[in-house]
């Protein structure tokens, strides 16, 4: 009985020695663990800067202003054999932010569950839409010299791995061939691993590293987060500067960014490129105003124009929107855009729990979203389509019977 009790003793003593030795790494394991739990997802979505690491980006000039009109929500609309209530839709996908902006005018902004419009929330995936932006910026300026050269070339890190001697070109189109596992219910999955290895301080160029190849690169549109993690790697090492210096730079100073951003980085400083974005919904609605105007601002060419026409049109078999060999995935794909199942020339950028920004060239529509919708899995991301059918059926109302044109107070 001595020896077990000493023996317990001596095992206390060191969890507690590991506990002080490894205490920020609990603490950050704790808080992936419970991001999104139900009583704490919206103020965590909100507040990710007091919970993990961050890069500002810095503003700077004068801020561009939206002129303002109005615009009613329709009651309802239709997705398949469906009809949904829209608002009782929004409540229960969790919309915490809203706003429509048509021919430059912000029809409707909307904000709930303690959301502001000076506020910032977590982009998630809508990042890698940035990011892609940010990417034809250095290929247009010549820091990286062409789409077909590998990453290992720039990260040379990743020798040996499933990146070894890819195209950056099937990496912007999430055609990589690298095996990755991007379910978020299943704990054990490569997404929630990542998660995990950075809560321990790995950084995130290790993490890629361990990843292997499991098709042959350019074949299937697999969707794999560590991807564009792999393509910020690239832009920092291509241009010599920070994500955040260089989103600064090339994107929220030239653009008239309104509100404070920033984005989360690892302990190495490195920017999370695949989602960690913090970004308020008027500042997402500027950057969808600029893809709507074909990386136009108010005259000045701020991402080349063929960066965005390849970015948001499919160029192979395995990217079309529809049915496809090997997927049961229907949407199409770009440089880091999606293209619905049956594609009319609009396009989005998606971010998990339902983030937001679709933006229709036909009828000069942009809207974008900010939501905590843990739900956003169900049935193979439904809420998603569900969200779809409501975007066009705005741009149908705004097309047939556009707002009157009066100018709004802010």
């Amino acid at each position: 009985m001595n020896r077990l009790l000493r023996g317990l003793g001596i095992a206390i003593a060191l969890l507690l020695v590991a506990s002080l030795f490894y205490y920020k790494e609990l603490v950050q394991l704790w808080r992936v663990a419970h991001l999104s739990d139900e009583g704490s997802i919206v103020h965590n979505f909100q507040h990710m800067d007091e919970l993990f690491s961050t890069s500002s980006i810095a503003g700077g000039g004068e801020v561009f202003e939206f002129e303002r009109g109005r615009y009613d929500l329709p009651t309802s609309f239709r997705y398949q054999d469906k009809t949904f209530d829209t608002e009782k839709f929004l409540a229960e996908t969790m919309t915490t932010g809203l706003l429509v902006l048509h021919d430059d005018r912000i029809l409707l902004e909307r904000y709930a569950h303690g959301h502001s419009a000076e506020g910032t929330h977590i982009a998630w995936s809508v990042s890698k839409s940035f990011l892609s932006a940010l990417f034809g910026i250095a290929v247009g300026e010549g820091d990286v010299r062409d789409i077909m050269q590998p990453v290992t070339d720039y990260v040379p890190e990743l020798a040996g791995s499933g990146y070894d001697g890819v195209p950056i070109k099937h990496v912007l189109q999430m055609s990589s061939g690298v095996g990755f596992n991007e379910d978020y219910g299943d704990p054990d999955s490569d997404i929630n691993r990542m998660g995990r290895a950075l809560a321990m301080g790995n950084s995130l160029l290790e993490f890629a590293a361990t990843l292997e190849r499991a098709r042959e690169p350019g074949t299937l549109q697999h969707y794999v987060s560590i991807d564009t993690q792999v393509l910020g790697t690239v832009l920092v090492r291509a241009t010599g500067k920070s994500l955040a210096a260089y989103t600064s730079e090339k994107l929220w100073k030239p653009l008239g960014m309104e509100s404070p951003a920033y984005w989360m980085v690892d302990d190495t400083g490195m920017g999370m490129a695949f989602g960690g974005l913090n970004a308020s919904l008027r500042d997402f609605a500027r950057f969808g105003r600029l893809y709507l105007d074909r990386g136009n601002w108010n005259g000045k060419q701020i991402v080349p124009t063929d960066w965005v026409t390849a970015s948001t049109t499919p160029d192979a078999p395995h990217l079309m929107p529809g049915a496809k060999p090997g997927t049961d995935n229907m949407m199409g794909y770009g440089y880091q855009w999606w293209l619905p199942a049956d594609w009319k020339g609009d396009f989005m950028a998606l971010g998990v729990y339902n983030q937001m920004i679709y933006i229709d060239p036909n009828s000069r529509l942009v809207i974008a979203r900010h939501a905590a919708n843990r739900d956003f899995q169900r049935n193979g991301f439904e809420p998603t389509r569900e969200a779809l059918a409501l975007w066009r059926k705005i741009s149908g109302e705004l097309t047939s019977s556009p707002p009157t044109v009066t100018t709004l107070p802010d």
